[in-house]
């Protein structure tokens, strides 16, 4: 159990890097949680969401702008991801809820982006060509965040799916220990009820 809870925690994480937001949380049982960004309008913003252990692996998940107009609802979802481009400047309210659930304790896998990547030092108000080496550097900052993307998938992947090997080795055991109780219990009685068939009965004489 402790070793367990460590792998989780260890999947716990808060990154905040130019304009995105990426983090994991828990979500206890009928609990909800927010989160605020303040966006500018006609900003491209994408928000994607992954529930990595808990119950049936859903939530209730809701995106309003600043007028409290709800542009984004799923219910009971695992996964999506959803992009769209901010009419008005204001704070857009991200929602989970986990409200629904009564005994289920979730892990939220949460990525906010919000507007473009910025460019790398130096390159952004370039007024000439690029040169052979800013080019490379570029792609390769490309290639590296493509490659933290993929990281990131395939660690909230393995986490859930470790989660579901241990619920499921959990449930094999305490099964193997029902049949192996049941399987004593009925040996235990057969010996006891045969027993009982060839016991010798001596039968008293009155005289």
């Amino acid at each position: 159990m402790a070793t367990r809870l460590l792998l989780l925690l260890a999947v716990l994480q808060v990154v905040h890097f130019g304009t995105a937001t990426e983090l994991t949380f828990e979500l206890p049982d009928s609990a909800k949680e927010c989160f605020h960004e303040e966006v500018p309008k006609n900003t491209s913003v994408t928000l994607e969401f992954q529930v990595v252990t808990g119950g049936q692996y859903d939530v209730d998940v809701t995106l309003e702008d600043p007028r409290k107009t709800i542009i984004y609802q799923q219910v009971k979802t695992q996964f999506d991801s959803y992009t769209f481009v901010a009419n008005i400047t204001g704070v857009y309210v991200v929602c989970f809820s986990n409200e629904f659930s009564t005994f289920s304790h979730k892990l939220v896998y949460m990525d906010l982006q919000v507007g473009e990547e910025q460019p790398l030092p130096g390159l952004g108000e370039h007024v000439t060509a690029l040169t052979q080496m800013e080019t490379s550097a570029q792609d390769i900052h490309k290639a590296l965040n493509t490659i933290l993307d993929f990281q990131t998938h395939h660690r909230l992947r393995e986490a859930q799916g470790r989660k579901r090997a241990e619920d499921l080795n959990e449930k094999v055991f305490f099964w193997a220990v029902i049949e192996t109780l049941a399987i004593l219990f009925s040996a235990i009685g057969q010996v006891f009820i045969l027993r009982m068939f060839f016991s010798d009965k001596k039968s008293v004489s009155p005289y």
